[in-house]
């Protein structure tokens, strides 16, 4: 319990005060091992022994690799390309501007694997359109801002990665495929809403038809982005390659790619790119060091056990567990980013998870829908925010379009936790492995 408090409370002063998530926690960590261990020279030895070990893995090179991977998509034209393609999929179907931003969301944010900058590309590329086209603005940026977060459980993920080595080891693979669904039903979640409104006649009747020609014309053109989705998650069904094998080959046929195909990475773009991996890099691999850390602290100490000795206490009945892990996982959303949250608590909720028989798998993909949930909320909203900017609307616009949105998630969350098979019936067929 000592631990507990410490750490409970240095880690939230240091919050409060403005300190950076992974400072708090690698704070908060040390000030508990010092209470912890006998001598303080000790617990720094212990601490950078954690951090070091903690970030030698084989797993976690795929994080950098598929970060530069996603920085390369994103430069120069990939998401108009996506757009023109997702425009010819649902371009028929009413208040088409909206669903065109659900799937190019979908689309963009499973190749670049940010839900930030699929938000930032996607919406920056369609406000124009929806405002010449007469959309409610506010609705647009909220359907953004809640569509972006699908390519963080649309596979490859980075959040995926993260719970499989936080969680003791959960195959990779399994994790990938157990997202499409959930992914999939996030952002028809979505566009369910936009289907309601436009059967009351709430959008412009503008839609795009094609011929057969042009549809093809443009299906050309985004297939090469699209092909990325294909050899990544094809080599791993397959056997063929790990998910950090398929990290190096995302990384260098997206180099390909800009560079020889599309034409639009030139050197500038390329030294770009690979800077904002570095720096994207240490951002993640520092929270990785120091809450895997913390999650030491915790199982060394026992506090770990007591945690979740206290959660089964509190009911053994699986269903009342998970909801009241979504109830806990929906709070921790709005304050914290998805990784740290991740890092946090997976350690602290998986073993009560799965002494009530919840399988590793299945719980990954409830936190991730729970968390991309999160990051869609105030006050720390990070796609909620970006959407707001690029669709030059404020916040408070767009809380009323954002309720029933909210709610329609909240749908998909309990399908997703109550209906296993959403995210083991795959695997299990594909893989032969339902987690």
């Amino acid at each position: 319990m000592t631990a507990i408090i410490i750490l409970s409370i240095v880690f939230t002063i240091l919050l409060l005060w403005g300190v950076p998530v992974s400072f708090a926690i690698g704070v908060a960590t040390l000030v508990a091992l010092f209470g912890f261990l006998p001598d303080a020279t000790q617990a720094l030895l212990v601490s950078a022994q954690r951090m070091t070990s903690s970030l030698d893995s084989f797993t976690l090179v795929a994080i950098p690799l598929f970060i530069l991977a996603g920085n390369i998509m994103n430069t120069g034209g990939i998401a108009l390309r996506l757009i023109d393609f997702a425009r010819v999929v649902v371009g028929r179907l009413p208040g088409s501007l909206a669903h065109i931003s659900c799937l190019a969301n979908a689309l963009f944010g499973s190749i670049s694997g940010s839900a930030v900058a699929s938000a930032a590309a996607v919406g920056a590329t369609l406000t124009p359109q929806q405002r010449a086209a007469g959309y409610n603005m506010p609705f647009c940026a909220a359907v953004n801002a809640i569509s972006s977060p699908a390519g963080l459980l649309i596979p490859p993920s980075g959040a995926l990665i993260v719970y499989s080595l936080i969680s003791g080891g959960t195959p990779v693979d399994v994790l990938f495929v157990a997202g499409y669904i959930p992914g999939i039903l996030m952002v028809a979640m979505a566009m369910v809403w936009i289907a309601v409104k436009a059967a009351r006649g709430e959008f412009p009747k503008e839609v795009y038809r094609y011929t057969a020609k042009e549809s093809l014309t443009i299906s050309l053109r985004a297939i090469p982005a699209l092909l990325l989705i294909v050899i990544v998650m094809g080599g791993i069904v397959g056997g063929i390659f790990t998910a950090t094998e398929a990290a190096g080959i995302a990384a260098l046929y997206t180099f390909i790619l800009g560079r020889f195909f599309y034409k639009t990475l030139d050197n500038r773009a390329l030294i770009k790119s690979t800077l904002d991996a570095a720096v994207g890099t240490a951002v993640v691999m520092l929270m990785v060091g120091v809450s895997m850390t913390m999650a030491w602290l915790l199982a060394s100490s026992g506090a770990a056990t007591l945690l979740s000795e206290a959660i089964i206490g509190f009911s053994s009945n699986p269903y009342v567990l998970m909801l009241l892990f979504n109830v806990l996982l929906l709070l921790v959303g709005t304050f914290l980013d998805i990784t740290p949250a991740l890092l946090i608590f997976t350690p602290i909720f998986l073993p009560a998870a799965m002494a009530v028989g919840i399988s590793p798998v299945h719980f990954g993909i409830i936190i991730v829908y729970n968390l991309c949930i999160g990051i869609t909320t105030p006050p720390v909203g990070s796609t909620l925010f970006v959407s707001s900017r690029v669709g030059q609307v404020s916040l408070a616009q767009m809380t009323r379009p954002l309720m029933p949105l909210f709610a329609l998630q909240g749908v998909g969350l309990l399908l997703v936790t109550f209906i296993p098979a959403l995210s083991t019936w795959l695997p299990s067929v594909l893989l032969g492995k339902a987690g």
